[in-house]
């Protein structure tokens, strides 16, 4: 969707980068902000948009940039995405290894020869079969766990 208006004798257009509407049936227009923040430009837009999206009864926010952390953490798992990962012979027995939370390292060492085990200990966690806290930076002793316990204490 585009919004358009007019600023003295000419018209402004712009259009957010993501439009949802919500289960209560209201909608959100999102904009994110480049590396450093929103631009001046963006910012004047942003106000207009924002002030358009409550006439609609809608909500609009202007994302900050994330976090590098988690950027990071999340192109790291990225490149385990594909279905090869979870082919390994230890996949089944990931689930058992962190039933309980620990440092990955205890569990990839238990499980068998790290080179095989943590490309699918990366899988599992880029899936949601696992899960780690992603706004610290991944290394081999942060703590994992399985993602059942997050959604069974819901």
């Amino acid at each position: 969707m585009e919004l358009v208006w007019r600023e003295e004798s000419r018209a402004v257009g712009h259009a957010p980068q993501l439009m949802a509407r919500l289960q209560d049936g209201s909608g959100l227009l999102l904009d994110c902000a480049g590396r450093s923040g929103p631009s001046v430009r963006l910012a004047a837009r942003a106000r207009v948009v924002a002030a358009a999206a409550k006439a609609a009864g809608w909500s609009y926010r202007l994302a900050e940039p994330p976090d590098p952390v988690l950027v990071a953490n999340v192109r790291w798992l990225a490149g385990y995405r594909h279905p090869r990962y979870a082919a390994g012979p230890c996949m089944p027995a990931l689930a058992e290894a962190f039933d309980s939370p620990r440092p990955a390292v205890e569990a990839v060492y238990e499980l068998g020869d790290p080179i095989a085990v943590w490309p699918a200990v990366f899988h599992a966690l880029w899936s949601g079969v696992l899960r780690v806290r992603l706004d610290e930076p991944l290394h081999e002793r942060a703590v994992v766990s399985v993602a059942r316990q997050e959604a069974e204490a819901a």
